[in-house]
């Protein structure tokens, strides 16, 4: 990416926001909700990024919503780990899991639905709110993230597509995700790598549900109240959280502090978004004149 120096007297962050900005969008009306992505955006492992604590204490009166492609956590289970690391504790019913809106989107096309799913406790606590487990003649096969692949259960889901006709479902696309261990950074395989045996086996293209497929992000609105015009997502890869968010005519906001870095180029085939910034302090400056301040109530969203 090409950079520009800064008008001086700015934030440092702004010069990449500056040259981001695509003409016509209709990036100054102001914020009347806001989509936040987690990881890698307000913390790496079990430490906050820098920022974090001041940003979710800035808009802390502004409707908001916690949205994330993990399906391994139940919200009460994300509003704790939050907590933990020092920063507020969202009520559970303001964070979105890929596992709650697999549940739901399911629950709209089979009311009653039956399922197999291979992943951690998180995603059978959701389809077992909606849905019945039911491993013999399941509706749904469904993958999420975390240990539980092997090879009896490969070969279970692959014959309860083949035989059963059961739907294949993932929670989420990403190939990969990051994760820390004892301190150090690792990579970990992420939904769309554990569902490609299925997939490859059974030569069927699964229902994807998480980013930046749009069911995540419409749920995150419906509770909000708010059309996506009126909501501005934060994400840190520019394959998900943005180029999804963007496709639903939402603002999108990049802070280069997960997956993609401050050095790299823009992905060519990718579209921008109205602010691309290396850290939430930076985008908390550029972002202040749209946000309501404290004495405020949030705008009419009609």
């Amino acid at each position: 990416m090409s950079q520009r120096r800064a008008p001086s007297g700015a934030h440092p962050s702004t010069r990449i926001a500056s040259i981001t900005a695509r003409k016509g969008e209709p990036r100054h009306r102001s914020i009347r909700g806001l989509l936040l992505d987690m990881d890698g955006v307000l913390y790496h492992g079990d430490a906050p990024l820098p920022g974090a604590l001041e940003f979710l204490q800035r808009i802390a009166g502004l409707p908001h919503v916690f949205v994330t492609n993990n399906p391994r956590r139940t919200p009460e289970e994300v509003a704790a780990r939050l907590a933990a690391m020092g920063l507020p504790r969202p009520e559970p019913s303001l964070i979105l899991t890929s596992a709650i809106a697999t549940a739901e989107r399911l629950a709209l096309e089979k009311p009653g639905f039956s399922w197999f799913a291979i992943g951690e406790g998180g995603l059978e606590a959701e389809l077992s709110r909606l849905g019945e487990r039911d491993p013999e003649a399941a509706d749904f096969v469904v993958v999420g993230e975390g240990p539980g692949i092997d090879f009896e259960r490969l070969t279970l889901a692959i014959n309860l597509v083949l035989q059963r006709g059961a739907r294949l479902v993932v929670t989420n696309p990403d190939t990969s995700v990051d994760d820390t261990h004892d301190g150090r950074h690792r990579v970990l395989p992420g939904g769309g790598a554990l569902v490609a045996p299925i997939a490859v086996a059974c030569g069927v293209e699964p229902l994807v549900i998480g980013k930046p497929e749009p069911a995540l992000f419409e749920m995150a609105c419906r509770r909000l109240g708010l059309a996506p015009a009126h909501c501005v997502m934060i994400g840190d890869r520019p394959d998900t959280d943005i180029a999804g968010a963007l496709r639903l005519g939402m603002r999108a906001a990049l802070v280069r502090t997960g997956r993609f870095r401050p050095d790299e180029d823009w992905p060519e085939a990718l579209p921008r978004p109205q602010w691309d910034l290396p850290d939430l302090p930076g985008l908390l400056h550029a972002l202040e004149p749209l946000l309501p301040t404290s004495d405020q109530r949030p705008p009419d969203p009609r």
